[in-house]
């Protein structure tokens, strides 16, 4: 898995996970947030994380 975005919130970047997941692109998304308790609370940003080989579709699918 590679990083292919980080969001300054964790909403930014469960958005751009359904539009992975809308373009058939499984992504994992880590945060340190408590889970989502502390939504405003990230001290290290939300990162979107995607397999090596779907890298170049999902940078196009978050560019567009």
């Amino acid at each position: 898995m590679i990083r292919i975005a980080t969001f300054r919130t964790r909403e930014d970047a469960e958005l751009a996970q359904a539009a992975l997941e809308a373009a058939g692109i499984p992504s994992v998304l880590e945060a340190d947030d408590a889970g989502g308790s502390y939504p405003f609370d990230l001290t290290s940003a939300a990162r979107l994380f995607v397999a090596e080989a779907d890298a170049d579709d999902a940078a196009a699918v978050l560019s567009g």
